[in-house]
Formats: structure tokens, C-alpha cells, sequence
């Protein structure tokens, strides 16, 4: 049936393209913990935290949104479900956080402080791991906290941890 919403939500999982492994592990586990709750995990689409949000989620049986930078799908990490090409550069960071329905931030520099910015401005949640330490970002010790954070915004239902 046209319209009708097969997912619960839409979470972007950001964060920078060269990260600490610990990190790295968080994002992926955020990746498959949103996924197994019926969630499409939207990330940049490229590698690092974006790559691993993403693979953690495909793993669960889930589906990934790659918001690309570049106009070339194939740049798109091999876990991305549905590759979108912008050729916008830095300006695809309006595109995800008005898109995403929550944000988590996994460590970040610059581009993902430009993301979180654009979400608060948007009044959407943001949850933070090792992130930017900024006033509306929520922070969370792991990937559990992080998705309990934005399910709880979300009224989605279920406990993070019990997925792992």
C-alpha cells in the first residue's frame, strides 16, 4: 500500500571517517541494536563510524541510508542498502540531519558538528558517544544508552541492551 511506513524510525548514526576502535565497536553496535528494533540506519554513507553503523545494522538484517557527499554511488561503503548520490559535498550534512527522526553521534570532528548543529536547530534528538560535548547533545556510555535515548524520544519500545 503506497505510504504506508514498513520501518519505526529513521536514526542517523555520524561521526568521523578516522576514529579510535572503541569507537568504531560503539558505532557498529548501534548500528545492529537500531536495526534490530525496526529502525533504518542513515549514516554519510562513506567509512570509519559511518561504515561501522552501518555494517553492525546490515548484520542485523537491516537497511542502511548512504547520504554520499559525492555524485558517484560507488563510494558508498559495501553496507549501504540504498547508496544517494548529492554531489553536495559538506552541504548533504542539511540533508541527513533533517531527514534522520533522532541523531548519535559517535566521536566527530568538524562535519559532525555541523550535523548535530543542524539537528538541534531542527529541535531533533541527538545522543552522544565520546561526541561533542555541547549543550542538547545527550550524552551516553555506549551504543545501549545511546539507542534507549533516542527510542525513549522516539516512542519506540524495547530494551537496547537485550539485543546485543
Amino acid at each position: 500500500m503506497a505510504g504506508t511506513k514498513d520501518y519505526k524510525a529513521i536514526v542517523a548514526v555520524i561521526g568521523g571517517r578516522v576514529v579510535e576502535p572503541g569507537l568504531l565497536k560503539e558505532a557498529e553496535k548501534a548500528g545492529r541494536v537500531l536495526a534490530k528494533h525496526g529502525v533504518v540506519v542513515m549514516t554519510g554513507g562513506l567509512g570509519g563510524v559511518m561504515e561501522a553503523a552501518s555494517k553492525g545494522a546490515r548484520q542485523a538484517g537491516g537497511l542502511t541510508l548512504g547520504i554520499l557527499p559525492g555524485e558517484d554511488i560507488s563510494e558508498a561503503n559495501p553496507h549501504v542498502s540504498i547508496p544517494v548520490a548529492t554531489g553536495l559535498g559538506i552541504a548533504r550534512n542539511v540533508i541527513i540531519a533533517r531527514t534522520a527522526d533522532a541523531l548519535i553521534a559517535v566521536g566527530g570532528e568538524y562535519g559532525t558538528l555541523s550535523e548535530i548543529a543542524h539537528a538541534l536547530q531542527l529541535k531533533k534528538t541527538v545522543a552522544g558517544i565520546g561526541s561533542w560535548d555541547i549543550n542538547g547533545v545527550i550524552p551516553a556510555s555506549d551504543a545501549e544508552e545511546a539507542c534507549r535515548i533516542v527510542f525513549d524520544a522516539l516512542g519506540i519500545s524495547g530494551d537496547p541492551g537485550h539485543n546485543k
